[in-house]
């Protein structure tokens, strides 16, 4: 199934923290913008509006882990 994974539906139970994160810290800013452009660019993608090989979109799905387990450790950790 085709879906954004937006990061305030993959951590529901931190919706303070992220909020409070996004608003105070220009390094967690930075890093969701990062996640959430490249969540749409995989997106678009799998709906087949932007050409990629299948290389390519399985390297912007590991990307896009990457960034929420980096995502997840600052909410746990800040």
């Amino acid at each position: 199934m085709i879906s954004k994974h937006p990061i305030l539906q993959e951590f529901p139970e931190h919706l303070e923290k992220i909020k409070d994160l996004y608003h105070h810290n220009e390094e967690f800013q930075v890093l969701l913008s990062s996640y959430t452009t490249l969540d749409e660019e995989i997106f678009e993608i799998e709906k087949g509006e932007i050409p990629a090989t299948d290389d390519v979109l399985t390297h912007k799905r590991k990307d896009r882990v990457f960034l929420k387990d980096e995502i997840y450790s600052y909410l746990t950790k800040n």
